[in-house]
């Protein structure tokens, strides 16, 4: 009976975490609020031990800050942390991704595969669209899936990490200018595609492109701020 009860608290906590990160990511928990153990609690009616644990992940995630005596707060990332972040996924994605297409598939991969095209092609209609919040779950699961090709989780974890990181940068700029959203990186179905060709020359150019994408809307952002 104990163990049952530690495995409902840890799914609880998980299902804590989780529903906090999304409200992060979708813009409803902006950058810099800040809030109790007790509030959440109260809000999601559990106790409090479950919503602690949920946080202190969070904040191990990178996703919330630890403020003494007042509880804790959504990170406020800068525009220099985006442009780390963007830094340290392309030295790490490129390298894998080369690999991946230049090694081809591995066992059981084709299958995942499919799996990738659907959500390749349900974040492309996502990004044409404009539909933020959608793009951002295809989008993580994305990359993830694909990433998950490697068959390294540090890997994996570690990008997927930085990935959360990066939207929980965009989306309140991206929520304040509509326009933004039409320029959304929706080249997820050409990446399928030469993976699947194991066409690493390709793979490098669209991961490039990738991060470029990313890179050039950042200053595009600190233009707009000096003038």
């Amino acid at each position: 009976m104990a163990g049952s009860g530690a495995v409902t608290r840890n799914t609880l906590r998980q299902q804590i975490a989780d529903a906090l990160r999304d409200e992060v990511l979708a813009g409803r928990l902006p950058p810099g609020t800040e809030f109790t153990v007790k509030q959440i609690a109260e809000q999601y009616e559990v106790s409090a031990t479950p919503v602690r644990e949920a946080l202190v992940d969070l904040s191990a995630q990178g996703l919330l800050e630890s403020v003494q005596h007042r509880g804790f707060r959504v990170r406020v990332i800068t525009l220099a942390d985006f442009r780390g972040m963007v830094e340290a996924r392309t030295l790490i994605v490129d390298g894998i991704f080369r690999r991946l297409a230049e090694r081809g598939s591995g066992p059981g991969s084709s299958q995942a595969l499919v799996s990738v095209r659907r959500r390749a092609d349900e974040a492309r209609r996502a990004a044409a669209s404009g539909s933020l919040e959608v793009l951002i779950g295809y989008d993580l699961r994305f990359w993830r899936e694909l990433s998950g090709l490697v068959g390294n989780t540090y890997i994996t974890e570690f990008l997927h990490r930085i990935r959360v990181q990066c939207w929980v940068f965009a989306v309140p700029h991206l929520l304040r200018d509509a326009r933004a959203r039409q320029d959304l990186w929706c080249r997820h179905g050409e990446l399928v595609d030469a993976v699947t060709r194991g066409d690493a020359e390709e793979v490098r150019h669209l991961v490039h492109d990738y991060n470029q994408h990313g890179l050039d809307w950042a200053a595009g952002l600190e233009t707009a701020a000096d003038s």
